[in-house]
């Protein structure tokens, strides 16, 4: 697996990336863009780079504007920005820096001096990185925490509005987690909650879809772009695949292993609606699930 940090690198002109290219190549990953609207591609692209080394004179779209959008989005604004300029000025620099990046490099440069910053800031992105990930997840389980889901959700809930695309939850919960806490102890309930964790983690599908803890033995995962059937499929998978697991439920009337419970619920967003509704369709459908017996899947009728 490739863990070298990935540098972009912005000049219109190809002399300058070239001499940052030979600079960095052997210790980073260097992406490089020839104009402001490249590197806003690249930037806000899946693999986003984890620092970007950024002219400030460009044709069409400037340093400074490209600082400036990157910083605006929410996706990116957490990327270190160093701008690397032949604009020796105290206001040039000031400018910059109050645009967010994190420092201003005045070409020619030393290499030594350029290397240990870029060093620098690295260590400070994934020390922050690192505590960014620790707010976002549950402290016990390590998927996402119930702020994170509630975030997402009006987040793709939004997405879906504009788009006209459907989405779906599944609220999923622990098969009589009661009963093997008092069976098997709160410190055994509290590995058991980090098996199935794991579990649904493996088998929800997607990079893009989510799994959260929602709150005591219950997850719920996010579905953007999945209609009911999509998300069915899903919720069955991750039923089976805990039952495939065969970890032992000593005190379970339904199975001698661990099982779940879940209900499906499926909308496309729109303004006469919400994000509430869909989970409250969600919860009756998981109610139904346990009426029906539990270690099932069953899909609300109507949102």
């Amino acid at each position: 697996m490739n863990t070298r940090p990935r540098i972009l690198v912005v000049d219109d002109l190809p002399a300058n990336i070239g001499k940052l290219f030979s600079l960095l190549h052997q210790k980073y990953d260097v992406l490089t863009a020839l104009s402001g609207r490249k590197a806003l591609e690249v930037a806000q692209s899946d693999e986003p780079p984890d620092l970007i080394l950024l002219d400030c004179l460009m044709p069409e779209m400037t340093g400074y504007q490209v600082c400036e959008i990157l910083q605006d989005d929410p996706k990116t604004a957490h990327i270190p920005i160093i701008f690397v300029t032949s604009l020796d000025s105290e206001n040039e620099e000031e400018k910059g820096l109050k645009l967010g990046a994190v420092d201003y490099v005045i070409k020619p440069f030393r290499p030594a001096i350029i290397l240990a910053r870029i060093e620098n800031h690295l260590k400070l992105k994934e020390y922050q990185d690192l505590l960014r990930r620790q707010s976002r997840s549950d402290g016990l389980t390590g998927v996402l925490n119930r702020r994170t889901f509630d975030e997402s959700l009006s987040r793709e809930w939004e997405r879906g509005v504009r788009l006209g695309s459907p989405l779906s939850v599944i609220l999923i919960d622990v098969d009589l987690f009661k009963n093997y806490n008092d069976r098997h102890g709160h410190l055994v309930g509290d590995q058991c909650l980090k098996w199935i964790a794991e579990c649904l983690n493996e088998q929800h599908g997607r990079s893009s879809d989510m799994i959260a803890r929602y709150g005591g033995e219950e997850f719920v995962c996010l579905l953007s772009h999945t209609d009911l059937a999509g998300a069915e499929k899903v919720a069955e998978k991750m039923r089976t695949g805990l039952l495939d697991k065969k970890y032992l439920h000593g005190a379970s009337t339904v199975s001698p292993y661990l099982t779940i419970s879940q209900g499906v619920a499926c909308t496309v967003p729109s303004a006469d609606s919400s994000p509430k509704l869909l989970l409250e369709a969600a919860d009756r459908a998981l109610y139904q699930a346990k009426l029906d017996g539990r270690n099932c899947v069953r899909l609300a009728q109507r949102v």
